[in-house]
């Protein structure tokens, strides 16, 4: 009851902040860490797993480049633990489903002055798309500029950057198609 309680869903004073909490959309307490909720959209039944930060910026109140930073669409499942963090865009489809610990990021720290501390040098934002029915295995890490194609499978563990033709199999680090849907069968690429 606790759980329940505690939890945000669309009718309670927590959604509100939100750029859209979809009807039937819950975010299971205990929740992650929580910033920039006005440039978040999550879309209808779609279920945030405990402990999973959603963020569009890095600290509270920080002033964004686009509206809505983070998408998560309907019918979503985003597992334990995982931490989805926007600064630019992260567009998530419909029917997407994460494992725990998944980690997604539209920005990589700059390092291109060797004297400069790497933490202090500009960062770079790359948008991340990833295609409706998708499934993003645990632990795995999806970076700036991943383009994953609609029903594509992400291999737990695997780190994701590139552009990935829809209906694939994703795998290792980095991550490279492993299978792919011809229209008839699933074959393994040809090197």
């Amino acid at each position: 009851m606790l759980n329940r309680t505690a939890s945000i869903g669309p009718n309670d004073h927590a959604a509100r902040f939100y750029k859209q909490f979809g009807r039937g959309s819950i975010i299971n307490w205990p929740t992650g860490n929580m910033y920039g909720e006005r440039w978040i959209s999550i879309g209808e039944d779609t279920m945030i797993a405990a402990d999973v930060t959603l963020s569009a910026g890095m600290v509270p109140d920080q002033k964004m480049m686009t509206d809505p930073v983070v998408i998560i669409g309907d019918r979503c499942l985003i597992g334990r633990g995982s931490a989805i963090v926007g600064h630019y865009r992260i567009d998530i489809g419909d029917d997407v489903f994460t494992g725990m610990n998944v980690y997604i990021t539209d920005q990589n720290h700059g390092y291109e002055d060797p004297d400069t501390p790497i933490g202090i040098q500009d960062p770079q934002d790359d948008p991340v798309v990833i295609g409706d029915g998708s499934w993003i295995g645990s632990g795995a890490v999806v970076l700036p500029g991943a383009c994953i194609g609609r029903h594509c499978v992400v291999a737990a563990n695997s780190v994701v950057r590139g552009t990935f033709p829809p209906h694939s199999v994703i795998a290792g680090v980095p991550a490279k198609v492993v299978r792919a849907y011809d229209g008839t069968k699933w074959e393994r690429p040809k090197n």
